[in-house]
């Protein structure tokens, strides 16, 4: 799979939101939470502890227990069952995002390659 990661306002065809106020399935999967958004831009919440956290959501995600933790697992299937992905959110081109981070995990599980930001 390719993964690209842009801004919010991108359109094309492989867009997948994984923001926490509008994604849907199966980029939900990849959203952080409201606390994590707003602690974050508020300072309280430096880059390297939202990163801690959001992976570990990601991994608490994947191993919750019975139906929720088969539901996320399903989800994520979804999401790795692209050929190509564009990682949307509204945060800045080029500076700390969630959206980097979940194509870096992705690619790290050896889902795919990311290729970077898209210019839009």
């Amino acid at each position: 799979m390719d993964i690209y990661t842009a801004q919010y306002k991108y359109a094309g065809d492989d867009r997948m939101d994984i923001t926490v106020k509008t994604s849907t399935r199966p980029g939900v999967i990849l959203a952080p939470t409201w606390d994590m958004v707003m602690s974050h831009k508020d300072q309280t919440l430096s880059d390297w502890d939202y990163t801690v956290k959001y992976f570990s959501l990601l991994v608490a995600r994947m191993n919750a227990p019975e139906m929720e933790g088969r539901a996320n697992r399903s989800m994520f299937n979804l999401l790795t069952e692209h050929k190509q992905i564009t990682l949307v959110c509204f945060c800045p081109a080029f500076g700390f995002c969630h959206r980097v981070l979940a194509a870096r995990m992705l690619e790290n599980m050896g889902y795919g390659r990311y290729h970077g930001e898209r210019q839009i």
